[in-house]
């Protein structure tokens, strides 16, 4: 699949990927975002792997769309470590990784247990940096791919409460930049999905600490946030994969924040035109 963006008497083509028959990788796909992407992808014919913690729910959910199912603890690096190969041993390589699994603690970050801290970088971060390592060189070798890393417009602002929250999505979202400069002139495509408050438990749990609560309430009340929906939020993935688009950013009433922090990756970016990014040292 094919775009057309005109710009200054020129046009440019930007390659999307047709979902039909693809296999993609859902992490986090046993409830909120992670199933709903889970039913919008399988509705654009694509072959599904499904990975979550909680085996029971990823089982009835993969049993409804036809997918396949992995139950793995995203925060141990002992299950991460060969995730990818486990699953194209099992049946086609993977097309799109689409690295949903996340956790927010919220409240005092002096309060809060080192070991809770820990686990949060390591799924929020560590982890889908681990699984893009893992899948790169299979798609680098079939010459296509997509990677989507689910990041949050919390790491480009400061609420009180989430501080490691954050803090692990300002990396997720710098890291995808990045990576996508290392891809640059190669055929795997990166989307990074910077998002308010979803209508999630994970939502619910972020909110049942005071100081996130009320700051929401302000954001709400000055209408710079406003709730999304899960479904609406994995229609705007499914296409951002289709058309090859390298941001979704929602309530899109938030994301010029998103963009004047990204100001100087882009000029970076610009800088760099004619640089060859696969040279060696």
């Amino acid at each position: 699949m094919t775009s057309r963006r005109k710009g200054r008497g020129a046009i440019c083509i930007l390659s999307g990927m047709d979902l039909e028959g693809k296999r993609v990788l859902v992490t986090g796909a046993s409830r909120g975002i992670g199933a709903a992407l889970a039913e919008e992808f399988a509705h654009a014919g694509a072959r599904l792997a499904l990975v979550a913690r909680e085996s029971e729910r990823l089982r009835d959910l993969a049993g409804r769309l036809d997918a396949s199912s992995y139950a793995a603890d995203l925060a141990d690096p002992d299950q991460v470590h060969g995730l990818i190969g486990r699953v194209e041993a099992d049946g086609a390589p993977v097309d799109v990784l689409v690295n949903n699994a996340g956790v927010e603690t919220a409240g005092d970050f002096v309060e809060q247990r080192w070991a809770d801290i820990e686990s949060l970088y390591r799924l929020n971060l560590l982890t889908p940096a681990e699984l893009c390592h893992q899948v790169l060189p299979g798609m680098l070798a079939r010459r296509s791919g997509h990677l989507v890393n689910m990041s949050s417009l919390a790491g480009v602002t400061a609420f009180p409460g989430i501080t490691a929250y954050s803090s692990s999505k300002a990396g997720l979202t710098h890291f995808t930049a990045a990576l996508r400069a290392d891809l640059r002139g190669r055929p795997v495509k990166t989307t990074v999905v910077e998002l308010g408050p979803v209508g999630t438990d994970l939502l619910d749990r972020a909110k049942s600490y005071r100081p996130v609560d009320d700051s929401f309430a302000r954001a709400y009340q000055l209408h710079v946030l406003t709730e999304l929906d899960a479904e609406v939020v994995a229609r705007e993935i499914v296409d951002a994969v289709r058309r090859n688009r390298r941001h979704v950013r929602l309530p899109k009433r938030a994301g010029l924040a998103a963009s004047v922090a990204e100001a100087p990756r882009r000029a970076t970016e610009w800088l760099l035109t004619g640089v060859d990014h696969q040279s060696q040292p």
